[in-house]
């Protein structure tokens, strides 16, 4: 039985900032534009690291205690199959598309289904997901032609606390002033349609994958709305379920065992104290606790608001 910290990850963004160490406090390289910080991850290119062990997520993965570890929901898959991200937009990020399953299989990419959490939003931030109504395939490409493809999709402005469900095939992007937590697939592939007419550092425009975006975009996916919770529940999907709960301060709250599944707790805001160690969780303190550990006792020390993800 466990409950471990694992190092993240940092990853320099042409949209990043450094909200995620001043206001999360992720310990960032000096100098650069941090634009998502990599939670835990298990790719051959990445590996979340234990603080208390040392082990990667894929030695875990791979090892004897798999079962006692992740739960018995945990999939037959080569890698741990859920990737957690923590991602500060200070500038829009690309227009952008994730294969859906079976045109990955066609594409040589993964399929990414993700949940977008807003930890925080400035005044005026907003995204943009799925496509405006009456928008199709020859509308979206004449646009595209015109330099107008930005006006196909569906834009919502947004606040701290809402969510967002992108399955595969869902076009989309972050706006500026977003820092969000991300729950997906374990995925890379990313199909840029449109970057802004942005240039990298060496002074030439990022690359674009306009085919293979326009076989992964699904044409009838129009207008989507935020997820609504039902209770605590924020979402189930084949992947993943997220739950949401509060802890007001003096309020103790139970995460209870869960044979089925290890469970993952992001603190989003606040301040909470876990009983056993006496330890203080602030806000943007993760921890993940195997399956087959008992009840974790949170003490809200202030007004806190944690999220947790398992295997659905």
């Amino acid at each position: 039985m466990a409950i471990w910290e694992f190092a993240v990850i940092p990853q320099e963004r042409i949209w990043g900032g450094r909200n995620l160490q001043e206001r999360f406090g992720r310990v960032l390289p000096e100098g650069k534009m941090i634009g998502e910080t990599w939670e835990l991850v298990d790719r051959a290119e990445a590996q979340s690291r234990v603080k208390e062990t040392g082990q990667t997520l894929g030695e875990l993965w791979s090892g004897a205690e798999r079962r006692k570890i992740f739960g018995h929901k945990a999939p037959a898959t080569s890698r741990f199959p859920i990737l957690i991200k923590l991602l500060d937009a200070q500038d829009k990020l690309s227009l952008q598309v994730h294969p859906p399953a079976e045109k990955a299989r066609e594409l040589g990419g993964e399929p990414k289904t993700e949940m977008w959490f807003f930890l925080e939003t400035q005044q005026g931030a907003e995204i943009y997901a799925g496509l405006k109504k009456g928008v199709g395939r020859k509308e979206f490409e004449s646009a595209l032609a015109g330099g107008k493809v930005a006006d196909c999709f569906h834009r919502l402005p947004t606040e701290a606390g809402q969510a967002m469900f992108l399955p595969s095939g869902r076009v989309h992007a972050i706006g500026a002033g977003n820092v969000i937590l991300e729950i997906q697939q374990n995925s890379d592939t990313t199909y840029r349609v449109y970057d802004w007419d942005r240039k990298d550092d060496s002074g030439k425009p990022r690359a674009l994958h306009v085919k293979e975006a326009l076989a992964s975009i699904r044409w009838d996916d129009h207008e989507p709305s935020f997820v609504q919770p039902r209770g605590e529940r924020l979402l189930v999907c084949d992947h993943f379920k997220i739950t949401r709960w509060w802890v007001a301060p003096g309020e103790v709250r139970e995460v209870v065992p869960n044979a089925g599944s290890f469970r993952y707790l992001f603190v989003a805001d606040g301040k909470v104290k876990e009983e056993a160690s006496g330890e203080e969780w602030s806000k943007g303190a993760a921890r993940f606790v195997t399956a087959d550990h008992g009840s974790v006792l949170l003490h809200g020390v202030e007004e806190s608001t944690v999220v947790q993800v398992e295997f659905a």
